[in-house]
């Protein structure tokens, strides 16, 4: 296909796992992080679950990592780049700074994409140069196994990158999901984002703590997880700023609320699974005891 060299900036959870992920199956990926050591850390981490989820081989494992390299100097990510997916923090502002810059420093070539959980694109493409080749790729977490991809451009999408990132989406074995119009929260998180937030409502509410809501919604629906283990999985650093922008555009009280609670537990260290605690303790989190759905 056209694509060759792919550049995914920022290497939080989901950046980490596109950019080795786009990597094993075959595309040079640079990825671009001003914490080039920490980058690395977080895709090397991804390899016990590839291999428990994927069974690769280290031999495997290692080729795909053969093709990624890491970077903190955006104009040497960029050089060559024929397509670059931004995995950036939830907020305008880094997003409308990394845009201008990526405009600035990327080919005539390049196709942007952004995996904002939040964001729809009209509001996005008016910091790029290149409205004709920008777009939505948006993934969900764990992509090697939870493999989607929804696709949403705008009006000023030229149909046939479109078309180019759908391909590129099979090669990367990738389902994807083309999106016909503009949809805050794509598909996935047009459902997914109300259901975490009445969680977190029953939680901040004092209805219940997050244990007792998340064995309620095992064993009601038979789902193998709760929303607050969803929720440390994600990494909470992640959803204080959905939440933020939700309460910026909607002005709902509960979500200043809920921001506010996890705030203080961010202060505190307590970001979710990466960072060892969050909603619970890891690497032994309270859920793997096997009588949790018991008590």
């Amino acid at each position: 296909m056209a694509f060759q060299n792919v550049t995914i900036a920022g290497t939080g959870v989901l950046g980490s796992q596109i950019a080795y992920q786009t990597a094993l199956n075959g595309f040079n990926v640079t990825a671009y992080d001003r914490n080039p050591d920490t980058a690395k850390k977080r895709v090397s981490a991804l390899k016990a679950s590839y291999q428990n989820d994927l069974g690769l081989s280290d031999d495997e494992f290692n080729a795909g990592l053969s093709r990624l390299s890491f970077t903190a100097d955006l104009a040497e990510a960029v050089k060559d780049a024929d397509y670059v997916i931004e995995a950036l923090p939830e907020n305008l502002e880094i997003k409308e700074e990394f845009y201008k810059q990526l405009s600035k420093l990327a080919p005539a070539k390049t196709i942007f994409a952004s995996n904002s959980s939040t964001m729809v694109p009209s509001q996005l493409v008016k910091f790029v140069d290149r409205p004709a080749k920008y777009l939505h790729m948006h993934f969900a977490n764990k992509i090697w196994k939870c493999n989607v991809a929804e696709i949403m451009g705008t009006n000023e999408t030229d149909p046939a990158v479109f078309q180019e990132v759908v391909d590129f989406a099979h090669v990367i074995k990738m389902v994807p999901i083309p999106l016909h119009k503009e949809q805050p929260g794509y598909v996935l998180n047009s459902l997914l984002i109300p259901f975490v937030i009445s969680a977190m409502a029953l939680w901040v509410k004092g209805v219940a703590d997050p244990q007792t809501v998340d064995k309620d919604w095992m064993i009601s629906t038979g789902s193998p997880v709760g929303p607050f283990m969803m929720l440390d999985d994600v990494g909470l650093r992640t959803v204080w700023n959905i939440v933020t922008n939700l309460y910026e555009s909607r002005h709902q009280e509960i979500f200043k609320v809920i921001a506010d609670r996890l705030k203080e537990m961010i202060d505190a260290g307590h970001e979710g699974l990466e960072l060892g605690q969050g909603f619970y303790h890891y690497p032994n989190p309270e859920f793997a005891d096997p009588d949790f759905l018991k008590k």
